[in-house]
């Protein structure tokens, strides 16, 4: 009658999942699950005004509940409440470890069956090569500053993620077949073989920073700051440098993928070679960044031309706000 069967609850499947999957994810991803399971206990202790539930209670109530929670919560650390998208990441966990429940038999219903996330997809910003130039070339005589820059820079031309170029060290830096020098490393999410050849402008930063105490010990090859100070420094240095968008580490990848390597025709399946991606539909989403780029800049072509054109033929008859493919008389 099942009286004997033992009935597990929200902490157990949380401690469970811990111990079970500290091998297998990296530390990043176990800091995310654990905000996430933060949340579920503070979700749990404000509507049930319990410390625990257990799993067979849980039910599409208890989830759109759970997701009205995030959608109201506002962290101390946020300056506003938490995004969709961020809101449906915590779901995600939260079902993650709900399916393993079930998988494992502490659980015999899917709580999530009528649930439906609701991502909303948006644009990667990159840098273009005029800002890029900019930031590059951009005398900044503040220490700190300079190097979470150079460090930037070097992300832009190697497509290296934050905790990747963190862990890099001279081992990493060795020569190709052709006696050229590259990054030969393992990206820390994927644990996919990284071959990088190094380009010019990263090779010089590394050349710059050769002598610091860091990496004459071999303990890196940049003197990499925080990925928080890193980000704070990046809204200097943006100001500094007159760009707008939102600079972070991790635009630098986003800016190797675009402006760097995709732009100048490197094919699609390298790009995703050098950024570790397991999918090339992964890399496929940057192609269309490209792609809507060459129209916009080939509208901006169409028109300055169609604008000399008309400057320079008396023929042609002239109209205001005269839009493409139209008002030509030849």
């Amino acid at each position: 009658m099942g009286k004997d069967k033992k009935n597990h609850s929200i902490e157990d499947i949380i401690t469970y999942h811990n111990e079970k999957m500290s091998s297998k994810l990296c530390a990043k991803t176990l800091c995310h699950y654990r905000t996430s399971q933060k949340y579920i206990r503070q979700y749990i202790k404000e509507e049930f005004k319990s410390s625990d539930i257990y799993l067979k209670d849980l039910n599409y109530a208890f989830v759109i509940g759970f997701e009205s929670f995030l959608r109201s919560y506002q962290p101390r650390h946020y300056q506003g409440k938490i995004g969709n998208n961020a809101v449906m990441k915590h779901i995600q966990r939260l079902r993650k470890m709900v399916t393993l429940s079930y998988n494992i038999e502490w659980l015999d219903h899917d709580p999530f069956i009528k649930f439906k996330s609701k991502l909303i997809k948006r644009e990667r910003e990159f840098l273009s090569k005029q800002e890029l130039n900019t930031l590059a070339e951009r005398e900044i005589k503040w220490e700190r500053l300079a190097i979470v820059r150079d460090m930037f820079v070097f992300c832009c031309y190697t497509g290296l993620a934050y905790v990747d170029i963190q862990k890099l060290t001279p081992d990493n830096i060795v020569r190709d077949i052709d006696g050229n020098l590259s990054i030969l490393a393992k990206r820390t999410k994927t644990k996919t073989k990284l071959v990088i050849p190094l380009l010019p402008p990263a090779f010089a930063i590394l050349n710059k920073y050769k002598g610091n105490p860091k990496v004459i010990n071999g303990d890196c090859v940049l003197p990499v700051l925080s990925n928080q100070k890193s980000n704070a420094y990046l809204k200097e240095i943006a100001l500094l440098c007159g760009i707008k968008k939102n600079l972070t580490t991790h635009l630098a990848r986003h800016t190797f993928a675009t402006t760097v390597t995709l732009t100048n025709g490197v094919p699609l399946e390298t790009v995703g070679n050098m950024l570790g991606h397991k999918n090339l539909r992964t890399t496929q989403h940057y192609a269309k960044i490209i792609d809507r780029k060459v129209n916009e800049d080939m509208r901006m072509l169409s028109e300055k031309l169609a604008k000399e054109e008309h400057e320079s033929n008396p023929m042609i008859k002239h109209k205001k706000n005269h839009t493409l493919n139209q008002d030509y008389i030849y």
